[in-house]
């Protein structure tokens, strides 16, 4: 497992930055949906500075295929209409619209809030047979380096901003605010020039 650390972010320009991405998938509270069959209904990315200040976003609904209907639960939770992944391209644009997102700044790490997001990406990528539109930057999961920084278990996103003071902006489970969010937490990784 990868942690977040300043060696993850050297590179030649004077800006570092790391890609922060949030993942909303096809979901039921039923159990009909095992993990290895929800789908990737929306990506949310980010680049941002290690001060969690944002340089670019990067927002994009996927159409699922196998499952094509989203459950009442999902909608619910995450605020995607069924209309909004009707209308959206599949998984194959997306990635592609990624790479290039993921190639618009230096970067060589990019970050979820756990490990849930590189495994599904890896999943959507094998079922639609493309490659992986974040191939050569490293993954680190944001949440345990977070965790270890504090010396407290895991805990969601939404509760680690919490724990540093900050408010929840925007609609929590939807990709893009959640990795807004996770952008707004990344100043707290950093010991020595940024402790609270």
């Amino acid at each position: 497992m990868k942690y977040l650390s300043k060696t993850c972010l050297k590179h030649e320009p004077e800006v570092v930055v790391i890609l922060v991405i949030d993942l909303e998938a096809t979901c039921a509270d039923d159990g009909s949906i095992a993990p290895e069959q929800m789908e990737i209904i929306e990506v949310g990315a980010v680049w941002a500075t290690p001060a969690g200040e944002v340089v670019d976003r990067f927002q994009s609904c996927v159409r699922p295929v196998d499952r094509p209907y989203l459950t009442d639960f999902c909608s619910s939770l995450t605020q995607i209409e069924q209309a909004d992944v009707d209308r959206a391209p599949c998984w194959p644009a997306v990635a592609k619209s990624l790479t290039e997102f993921a190639k618009r700044q230096v970067g060589q790490c990019w970050g979820s809030w756990g490990k849930y997001d590189a495994r599904q990406i890896e999943r959507e990528c094998a079922r639609h047979d493309v490659g992986d539109p974040l191939a050569g930057l490293q993954h680190v999961n944001l949440k345990a380096s977070f965790a270890k920084r504090r010396r407290i278990k895991q805990v969601g996103m939404a509760r680690a901003l919490q724990i540093v003071g900050l408010p929840l902006d925007g609609t929590h489970h939807r990709g893009l605010d959640d990795a807004l969010n996770i952008a707004r937490l990344l100043p707290y990784f950093w010991e020595d020039e940024h402790e609270r």
